[in-house]
């Protein structure tokens, strides 16, 4: 058996432990800004629904319940504008990360096969495509020309298009006209997108759209598929509560897979997801809490001579100097502030970092007070 080592990239965090050591050795402690991981209380509504199920004795189904599937098809008909939507559409998962870095082999990829993903990404994306033998190819967001289906990369052996909008680490957005031109090319060569829209409801300077809406899709879900996830939007990444939504052919074999190595949300998971996912209140209190955090954030940073790009949505400031990301990275760590090099999502973010405004309102009060200094 290949060593690990030969077979995926080095986890990337790994190379920040010393920066993260030397940021805590702050004499006014750390401010973390490297994760995007929630700080804030779980919603009462979502607690209360955990706990009224947690006497759930019985093993929960892979596909969820049938309250569940009305929760998932529901919502993606109210906020992403889907339409028609059955049941066989939607398909409950076990945390976003975990489908990301699975999906290709579930799929059944293997190393006669590619799969393609933003140069600029999460890193995930290329850890799927190598476990499951498949060759990892990058491409360019910016080559979605409105209004026509381009894309420069080469079809031959492309079987799975992953997208990403709101981006992370840049917190770009594609536009309708782009998403569309890559739902178009992709249908052209025969190539299964799937949409991680996981940021959707985090946009600050554009509304996002999902891959689903009528104007992109053309109102049919055939090869496309999205991916949500309830850790941002309402602070359950501890819950591990995510779901797909889109082509039912493809949805159907992956229940099948699923069903077979016993991937299953949890049953209090589920009541805990139908209650989020039926209460738009506490999306809008944090999206408040989030873009106070971003606003005082962007303005210490811009203040000390940094430049944001894009940014436009996600929980994310893109942040450069003009430097070379660990100088940017080392800087900051004596400040007691840890951010991720950009170097983390790709070539193409060596001179960027990403900072996150998923820390405490006191903490952020905290870095924005260094950065000031």
């Amino acid at each position: 058996m290949p060593a690990v080592s030969a077979r995926l990239p080095v986890f990337p965090w790994d190379r920040l432990e010393p920066y993260k050591a030397s940021a805590a050795s702050h004499p006014d402690g750390i401010v973390d800004l490297s994760v995007g991981t929630p700080v804030d209380p779980v919603p009462e509504l979502i607690q209360a629904a955990l706990a009224a199920a947690s006497d759930s004795p019985g093993y929960p189904t892979v596909w969820g319940t049938a309250q569940l599937r009305d929760g998932i098809t529901g919502w993606a008909g109210r906020r992403l504008g889907a339409v028609g939507l059955e049941h066989t559409n939607v398909l409950p998962v076990v945390g976003s990360k975990e489908l990301v870095a699975w999906l290709p082999t579930q799929l059944g990829l293997g190393p006669a096969d590619r799969v393609a993903y933003p140069r600029l990404a999460y890193p995930t994306y290329e850890v799927g495509a190598r476990l499951a033998g498949a060759e990892p190819v990058v491409y360019d967001a910016e080559t979605f020309a409105a209004g026509a289906a381009g894309l420069d990369l080469d079809p031959a052996g492309l079987k799975l298009l992953w997208l990403n909008s709101p981006s992370n680490p840049t917190g770009r957005v594609l536009s309708k006209d782009e998403l569309r031109a890559a739902v178009v090319w992709a249908r052209e060569h025969g190539v299964l997108v799937f949409s991680d829209e996981c940021y959707l409801e985090l946009g600050w300077e554009t509304e996002p759209v999902s891959v689903l809406h009528p104007d992109v899709c053309g109102g049919s879900y055939e090869g496309i598929v999205a991916v949500h996830s309830l850790s941002k939007r309402s602070n359950l990444a501890g819950y591990r509560a995510a779901f797909l939504a889109g082509d039912a052919a493809v949805l159907g074999e992956l229940l099948q897979i699923r069903k077979h190595g016993g991937m299953m949300v949890p049953a209090p998971v589920q009541a805990a997801t139908i209650a989020a996912l039926g209460d738009d209140a506490h999306v809008a209190e944090q999206r408040a809490r989030y873009a106070a955090r971003r606003t005082a954030l962007r303005t210490a940073l811009e203040g000390c001579g940094f430049r944001i790009e894009h940014s436009e949505a996600s929980l994310y400031l893109w942040a450069t100097r003009d430097e070379p990301c660990w100088d940017t990275v080392g800087d900051l760590s004596k400040r007691g502030i840890l951010v991720a090099p950009g170097d983390f999502y790709g070539s193409a973010g060596e001179r960027f970092v990403r900072v996150a405004f998923t820390a405490t309102d006191e903490r952020v009060a905290e870095a924005v007070r260094r950065l000031a200094a």
